[in-house]
């Protein structure tokens, strides 16, 4: 459960590995997080997108039947769907936390952030783009460069909130009628004026540049599965 004042994203995008790129505290402070899902079926498929911003407002939720032709074309385009929304709705200089379950889409979004950033516009490693999805991969990487920062975590499918909107569309056409909204989280500087996560039942470490247990502890936690510990590794 996300903590008062947070987005349930954000939880989930602070407890995640984001591939090929470190996680230190300050990237936990975005600005909105959206989480994807594609479906395949051969009956039909869907797609699914939820965005919050950083304090937990929620600013969108899709929907939609689909017929992908495979699984991994169903991922690509369902990022491309809620990077499109998202894009209508967030400005340019927003700080953006993706998070999807699948493993090579992640790694892939990440690889070409840091591809951005190189002298020469040079990857730190190949993409592994399937062909079929290279018309929104294109479309991905063109949203990708119209944030002011973007960085994508790896999520399990069961903890994904956009899982069930891609499975059963038809069940969750409903979020497709919700008011349109463009809303910005609250600043982080009126936050500490104000005194918020000092009263009673905040979080002191909410702002803290230090990374959340998880991170503080992995080390020692993986020394000490070995003796019967247990831990879920962090990248």
């Amino acid at each position: 459960m996300a903590a008062h004042g947070r987005s349930a994203l954000r939880d989930l995008f602070d407890e995640s590995p984001t591939p090929h790129i470190a996680h230190p505290p300050r990237t936990h402070h975005r600005d909105f997080y959206v989480a994807t899902d594609g479906s395949f079926r051969e009956s039909g498929g869907g797609l699914g997108a939820v965005i919050e911003t950083r304090d937990g407002t929620r600013v969108a939720r899709i929907a939609t039947a689909d017929t992908p032709p495979d699984n991994n074309v169903a991922e690509y385009r369902a990022l491309h769907l809620g990077l499109d929304v998202l894009a209508a709705r967030a400005p340019r200089d927003a700080r953006v936390g993706v998070l999807v379950d699948h493993d090579a889409l992640a790694s892939n979004v990440n690889t070409a952030i840091l591809a951005t950033n190189h002298p020469d516009g040079k990857p730190p490693q190949p993409l592994s783009v399937p062909a079929a999805t290279r018309y929104h991969w294109r479309g991905i990487e063109a949203r990708l460069s119209g944030f002011d920062e973007v960085r994508a975590a790896r999520i399990d499918s069961d903890q994904n909130p956009a899982h069930p909107l891609a499975n059963t569309p038809d069940r969750y056409r409903h979020v497709n009628q919700e008011p349109d909204r463009c809303v910005l989280p609250e600043p982080l500087e009126s936050r500490t004026a104000s005194g918020a996560g000092t009263g009673p039942g905040a979080n002191p470490n909410e702002d803290a540049e230090f990374p959340p247990p998880s991170r503080a502890d992995r080390h020692s936690t993986s020394t000490s599965a070995g003796a019967g510990g247990s831990g879920r590794a962090s990248d």
